[in-house]
């Protein structure tokens, strides 16, 4: 015998269903409600909405957005086309579908040790073996001294407490808006190896990211990277947008590609207040 359905369980039932969607489109900025919606696909003036900051600023996303004049390490015409729309709806596929090519290290990334160590390339030490309970924590966001590259006497006038494992190093970089400029310039503050090592013996430090494209100085890019680096306890994330940044401590997120094999990886990270 077929089973009869109770109607007050029915009513019930649906005013649920309806809640449920009516929350689904408004936890969206562009979904005010289904009939909106609807109207929204339809209206040609639509403009889709790019935020920094998300939950009225209490998540910052501290990574840089791709596009073409985005700067490339050693380029003066930035990272150039990266991105094709290989089928189109508008030349009849059922779906647009494009793809995309760049370095690893482009726009914000991070290091894995086999980017300056043959042995640790060789032997697998890529991006999908780095610690994400090292990527993922507090972090301090710190104001570097604008006049200078970081030194070991930079690193010991910061006062980084013992205990502090991830630090965020602002510099005149944002200050200068370098990640803003197609050109590659070479003059911008990173460690020097001095700086770098002083890190590793006097704190307790094992991520560190930069507001550019290396961490490391352009006259000790080798050097300060081979120092990081080498006990493989140290993750380096680059080209960090700290423009709208205060100095202080948040929580971090971040993700990068698991790319088997890779060096460097593409990463999104936010900070949340």
């Amino acid at each position: 015998m077929a089973a009869t359905l109770n109607p007050i369980l029915l009513l019930a039932a649906i005013a649920a269903i309806a809640a449920v969607s009516s929350a689904a489109f408004s936890a969206h900025p562009a979904y005010d409600s289904p009939a909106t919606s609807c109207s929204a696909f339809a209206d040609a003036d639509l403009v889709p909405i790019r935020r920094e900051e998300y939950d009225d600023g209490r998540i910052l996303d501290i990574t840089h957005a791709y596009h073409e004049d985005m700067p490339a390490f050693e380029s003066d015409d930035g990272i150039g086309q990266f991105l094709w729309l290989r089928k189109s709806m508008k030349n009849g596929s059922i779906a647009n579908f494009s793809e995309f090519k760049f370095p690893t290290h482009t726009g914000t990334h991070v290091d894995a040790p086999g980017h300056f160590y043959q042995h640790y390339f060789e032997a697998g030490f890529d991006v999908d073996t780095l610690d994400l309970a090292v990527l993922n924590g507090p972090a301090l966001v710190v104001d570097v001294p604008r006049d200078k590259n970081i030194t070991a006497e930079v690193m010991e006038s910061l006062h980084i407490p013992r205990g502090v494992r991830r630090v965020l190093f602002r510099t005149l970089n944002t200050d200068r808006k370098l990640m803003w400029k197609k050109e590659f310039d070479s003059t911008y503050v990173g460690f020097m190896k001095d700086g770098a090592q002083w890190l590793i013996d006097n704190t307790d430090i094992k991520l560190v990211g930069l507001d550019y494209v290396s961490v490391a100085a352009y006259d000790d890019l080798k050097s300060a990277h081979l120092v990081f680096l080498k006990s493989r306890d140290i993750i380096l994330v680059e080209a960090l947008n700290l423009d709208n940044v205060e100095a202080g401590i948040y929580s971090l997120r971040c993700l990068p590609l698991r790319l088997v094999g890779a060096e460097g990886s593409p990463i999104r990270c936010i900070l949340i207040k």
